[in-house]
């Protein structure tokens, strides 16, 4: 997903970004919420300009209290990370999401909703990985993310080593990395790095640990498109050596 080799003047890697940022112009009320309510909400201390050091922030001092924090790298439009807000209200959870037609939408939720303990990046969630303290992250997931179908592509995919080791370093031992895709070569490559990695071990004894959603699970806009169009999903869990 990215070369490190040089840094922007900022003192930030070149971290190449291969995903759309924009779509369709966003509503008045849609642009009005990135542009009051978004920095509300967002975790400060992430960007480089504002921490060219990659200082680790401080989580109680985010969420204004000692909380278990469950991160979400791309939350699409946000009805599983707001559906998990609700039922977890003594949760934290960050949702990291570089389209701003996503983060408007759920900004839309967020305010409908009044849900408080969700704090949004409106970004790559790599550089939010960089200033999360060590062994702090009590849950993490990583729901339907750009398949990259392209055998030339598949160094996009979220699931590389380079992306999965700060995670690891995130997460406290004994806890759950969740990964849902309908695209069994996402799969493939998923178990691939992972099994090279001794920070995590996949938890399944069966196959229908791979093929039931989890007891929390909250349906997706784009597992409910997977399904109308005949794909299979998957749920992979893995656990934080």
């Amino acid at each position: 997903m990215s070369d490190t080799s040089d840094t922007h003047p900022t003192g930030a890697p070149w971290r190449n970004f291969y995903g759309r940022r924009f779509g369709k112009t966003l509503r008045g009320r849609q642009a009005d919420l990135l542009e009051h309510f978004l920095p509300t909400i967002s975790p400060k201390g992430v960007s480089w300009e504002e921490n060219p050091d990659r200082t680790p922030i401080d989580m109680a001092a985010l969420f204004g209290r000692d909380c278990p924090v469950w991160l979400e790298v791309g939350f699409g439009a946000g009805e599983h990370m707001v559906a998990q807000a609700q039922a977890n209200p003594g949760v934290g959870i960050i949702g990291c999401e570089p389209y701003v037609n996503g983060v408007a939408a759920c900004l839309s939720k967020v305010e409908r909703e009044q849900v408080d303990n969700i704090r949004v990046l409106a970004g790559d969630a790599r550089d939010m990985l960089d200033v999360i303290p060590e062994a702090t992250l009590d849950r993490a997931f990583l729901l339907y993310p750009d398949p990259w179908p392209k055998a030339r592509h598949h160094r996009r995919r979220f699931v590389i080593e380079e992306n999965l080791r700060p995670l690891a370093r995130a997460m406290k031992p004994g806890t759950r990395f969740h990964v849902a895709t309908d695209i069994e070569d996402y799969v493939r490559q998923t178990l691939e790095v992972i099994h090279q990695m001794p920070e995590f071990a996949w938890t399944a004894d069966s196959a229908a640990d791979w093929r039931q959603p989890w007891s929390d699970w909250h349906r997706t806009r784009y597992e409910a498109k997977a399904l109308r169009e005949g794909r299979t999903p998957h749920y992979l869990t893995f656990v934080r050596v």
